[in-house]
């Protein structure tokens, strides 16, 4: 059973846009922090975005201005606009749920390429 789903991954031209799609069951969206990593090549993952139940966002930030993070409850679903691409903003960009808890919990995506290359 997949639990956390992402979508919208491709090319893009530096200074283009893209949206990126994250839908996870409503067990896990209900109660989980939803985030955006990634993970360029030799690069460790790193985190891009999050936002809370509550919808408290962060941003890394080297993404702050550009990327915007958002979540429709009614649809189980995380969003990740992100404009004014670079090409250092390549690298596969994972979905996370996280649990905050007493022994923490993590369910992943399985990845979309995003690609910033002219």
């Amino acid at each position: 059973q997949v639990q956390v789903v992402e979508s919208g991954g491709g090319l893009v031209q530096p200074g283009g846009s893209l949206r990126l799609s994250c839908a996870a069951s409503r067990s896990i969206f209900s109660i989980y922090t939803m985030g955006w990593y990634r993970q360029a090549p030799g690069k460790q993952r790193e985190l891009v975005a999050a936002i809370t139940r509550g919808g408290s966002t962060n941003y890394a930030d080297s993404v702050k201005g550009r990327f915007t993070i958002s979540r429709d409850n009614a649809k189980n679903t995380v969003y990740l606009q992100m404009n004014s691409l670079k090409p250092e903003d390549t690298a596969v960009y994972y979905c996370n749920a996280h649990l905050i808890a007493t022994i923490p919990r993590d369910y992943w995506g399985q990845g979309t390429q995003v690609t910033v290359s002219s």
